[in-house]
Parts: C-alpha cells; sequence; structure tokens
C-alpha cells in the first residue's frame, strides 16, 4: 500500500501539473500564437533516448522545436516564457508505430468506411495510402492520448504489392499537414495469405501458390527494369536529336506509354527507397529475401513471428527488423514464449528492432508490446528505443524525431509514470510544440454518460 507521505506528494505534484497544464492550454492552444511564445516543461524527470535520464529537468519548446534540453538547474528560461510545473512526472519523446492502418479505416464491420487494400490484383506499387488517408478519423485522437505522435500508414496484407506506406503525424488542420512523408516504403508481402485460393479448385485465380506469388512478383520487377530501360532509349535519343543538324528531316523519337505500375517501382528498384519485406515461416523469408536480393532491393523484415529457427540467418542480414503482434500465440510445434521473446533474441544477435500495431484500433497499445518484451528479456532502454530513435531513424526522420534533443520537431509526452507501464495516464501531449486537446470518443461518452 501507498504511504500517505508518498500520496501526499504525488497527490500535490499533480495538483501542481494541472493546475499549471491548464492556464498554459488556453496559450498553446492557440495555434498561431504557440509559434512564438516559448513553453518549459520543468521539473519532471526526462526520458532522452539518446542521452539517459535526467531526473529533475526542463525541456524548452519554441517554434515547434525543441530548443533545450537539461536538468533544470542549467537550462536557461526565456524571458516571457509559460512555465509548467511537471513535477513528478515523466517526460518522453512522442512515440512512433512502424505499421499501422491509421486514417484508411473507422468501423471494421462496415465496408463503406475501409480502404484497407485494393484487391482487384496482385501489383498494384501505384496505389498510395496518402491519397486514401482520412485525417478527421475518430481512432487517431484514441492512439495519440496514450503518447503515440508518429505512425506509419500502411495498406492491408491481402497483395504482395499493395501499395505504397506513408509517414504521418498525429495531429494538424489537415491530411496534407499531417502526411509528414508521402511514399516512404513499400509492403513486399510473402507469407502466403496473398494467394488467390479462396473457394473451390476451379473458382481460383493465378496466383493461387507461393510458386505463383513469386512468378508474379519476379516478373513485374523485370518488366520495371525493362519500362526503365525504354525510357533511357527514349530519352538518349531525344538528346541526339536535339543535337543533329538535320532535325528538321528526321522523325521525333516516340516516346514509351506511360506505366503508373512500372513506374511506382522505380524508385524501390535504385534503392532510393524502402520495401518492407514481409513473411512469417523460415522457408518464406528466405524465398522473399532471395528475390530482394535478385533485383538489389533495400529492405527491412516484417512479421517474422515464426522464424526462430533462423534467427541467425536474419542477423545475418544484417537489416532492421518490425516486431509484432507480439501477443500472438504460438503454433503448435512452438514454444509457449517463441513470440513474446523475438525481441530479445533479435537485439542479442545485433539486430534493430521496431514495434508495431499493424493495427488502426489498437495503435494505443503500442507502448505496452514494448513492455511485455521487457519481461521476455528485453532490456528497458532497447524497448524505449524500439518506439521512439530506432523506429524514427529506418524511416529516415531521426535528425527530426526520436528523442529530447536540441533542434528537433516538439513531439513531447508529460505522464504520471512509465511509458510502458498500463497503469500510467498521460497527462498531455505537445505535437509540434502545440499542446494538443486530451479527449477522444471514449472521453466524450464518458462524459456524457457519467451525467
Amino acid at each position: 500500500m501507498m504511504q500517505p507521505s508518498a500520496f501526499s506528494f504525488q497527490f500535490s505534484a499533480r495538483c501542481r501539473f494541472v493546475a499549471s497544464l491548464g492556464m498554459t492550454i488556453l496559450i498553446v492552444m492557440g495555434w498561431a500564437a504557440a509559434q512564438d511564445q516559448p513553453v518549459v516543461l520543468k521539473g519532471g524527470k526526462l526520458l532522452t533516448v539518446t542521452h539517459g535520464v535526467i531526473e529533475n529537468g526542463a525541456i524548452i519548446m519554441q517554434g515547434g522545436k525543441i530548443i533545450a534540453v537539461g536538468a533544470a538547474s542549467s537550462v536557461n528560461v526565456p524571458s516571457g516564457a509559460q512555465v509548467i510545473d511537471v513535477t513528478g512526472m515523466t517526460v518522453y519523446p512522442g512515440l512512433i508505430d512502424s505499421e499501422t492502418n491509421l486514417g484508411l479505416t473507422e468501423i471494421s464491420a462496415e465496408i463503406t468506411t475501409n480502404d484497407l487494400v485494393e484487391i482487384s490484383d496482385e501489383i498494384m506499387p501505384h496505389m498510395h495510402t496518402a491519397e486514401a488517408f482520412h485525417a478527421e478519423s475518430a481512432l487517431i485522437p484514441v492512439a495519440r492520448m496514450n503518447g503515440i505522435t508518429n505512425a506509419v500508414v500502411a495498406p492491408e496484407g491481402a497483395d504482395t504489392l499493395p501499395g505504397q506506406d506513408s509517414f504521418i503525424q498525429l495531429a494538424g488542420a489537415s491530411a496534407t499537414e499531417m502526411l509528414l512523408i508521402r511514399d516512404n516504403a513499400m509492403p513486399l508481402n510473402f507469407t502466403g495469405g496473398e494467394r488467390r485460393n479462396k473457394g473451390g479448385f476451379d473458382k481460383r485465380k493465378f496466383p493461387s501458390t507461393r510458386m505463383g506469388l513469386a512468378a508474379q512478383l519476379r516478373q513485374a520487377f523485370l518488366d520495371a527494369q525493362d519500362y526503365k530501360a525504354k525510357w533511357a532509349d527514349y530519352e538518349r535519343k531525344k538528346a541526339d536529336a536535339a543535337k543533329d543538324k538535320d532535325k528538321d528531316k528526321k522523325p521525333e523519337p516516340t516516346a514509351p506509354k506511360r506505366d503508373l505500375k512500372l513506374e511506382a517501382l522505380l524508385p524501390y528498384l535504385e534503392g532510393k527507397k524502402t520495401i518492407v519485406l514481409a513473411a512469417e515461416s523460415p522457408s518464406d523469408l528466405e524465398t522473399a529475401v532471395s528475390l530482394a536480393n535478385e533485383f538489389k532491393l533495400k529492405f527491412v523484415l516484417n512479421h517474422i513471428s515464426h522464424s526462430q529457427p533462423v534467427l541467425d540467418y536474419v542477423a545475418s542480414l544484417k537489416v532492421p527488423v518490425i516486431v509484432g503482434p507480439i501477443y500472438e500465440a504460438p503454433k503448435e510445434d512452438e514454444r509457449y514464449d517463441t513470440v513474446y521473446s523475438l525481441p530479445a533474441q533479435l537485439y542479442k544477435r545485433g539486430v534493430k528492432i521496431v514495434f508495431a500495431s499493424y493495427s488502426a484500433h489498437d495503435v494505443r497499445n503500442l507502448p505496452y508490446q514494448a513492455g511485455f518484451a521487457t519481461a521476455f528479456g528485453l532490456p528497458y532502454d532497447e524497448a524505449l528505443k524500439a518506439i521512439t530513435i530506432n523506429a524514427a531513424e529506418i524511416w529516415g526522420v531521426g535528425d527530426q524525431l526520436g528523442s529530447l534533443d536540441a533542434g528537433k520537431t516538439a513531439n513531447v509526452v508529460v505522464a504520471n509514470g512509465d511509458p510502458l507501464d498500463v497503469k500510467t495516464d498521460v497527462k498531455q501531449v505537445f505535437i509540434g510544440g502545440r499542446a494538443v486537446p486530451m479527449t477522444d470518443r471514449q472521453t466524450q461518452l464518458r462524459d456524457e454518460y457519467s451525467k
């Protein structure tokens, strides 16, 4: 049982925080005003992620950025700053979910609210989640309430190449403002679930086997290479024609017909963008990796929950791994802790890991996946990195997000305890230095019916 003195201290700290924060929100929620006035969170425990823990720290936010972080006694508070007393609170960077369906679905059972995947063809790299993203989704505030400030939005995995992901920020005046990176990556799914083999044998469509999936993928990348070569040849002929003195006597070269599918594959064939390679079993994993290496694709691994026998092989690839969902049950021939211990097993082998909810409705549980992994051997600091700085680095925004460092975007969370603990309550979230409303569909229903 908590001692009275400890209770009194925490209660007093929370009261000071709430009172101070209430005054601040009146200022910070004025979106334009928040850009100019410095906001200081002072007295809390800072989990910086990149440079340890500061027990009695201060963080200054201005113009959407973190401008200073350090011990409360050493940070100079700017003149005119709004100072918030967060004594007794824990302050940490906004969390990043490395694969969600946020903005693509609202009510799972209502088909008109689902834009999860285009199943008319297996090969759909020219689909863009950015063009379906619904910024007003009621599920976004739910995720935000638990400290998630950024996420990768991906299509559902019913196709081998279902379209391109987006990297979002969970606050903004519009979808345009929330979409930080359009087409930041593309899933390549090879789990077997993409086969068109449902129904009777006579109703099956190509590809209905793993052989068919691999053959179709290989042909798509070969066609894209040929497409690139044809356009290069056209540009060369066009340049030569422009230099030719007798160009008026010769016909202009004919441009190849544009193919959006093949065009979308080119940045990935050129290694400019990342493929998210999903496979579950060892055999599928090795087939998918072999295909990726054949075309020199830059990739991260995904959905390898049941590939424990080949983790040394995974480590040898020297690529990051997206882990989850950690609550998945083991298969009949696996140990009870196969999935639970996977993050620790990967970490011990030197693999950089990140966590993902693979959902829209369960994004709020992201920190608990990381917390769960600590019970099965993953060091706490690594669990926190997996939902902050590791994710930021993998998605190319490590210089902007993922830690409490001066110069980074001021995505900051204030909570009354450990971010990985289910008992912790998030008290305030700042995105781009602005305090976001701590309300969602659940709190609105609570307030309505509690009357």
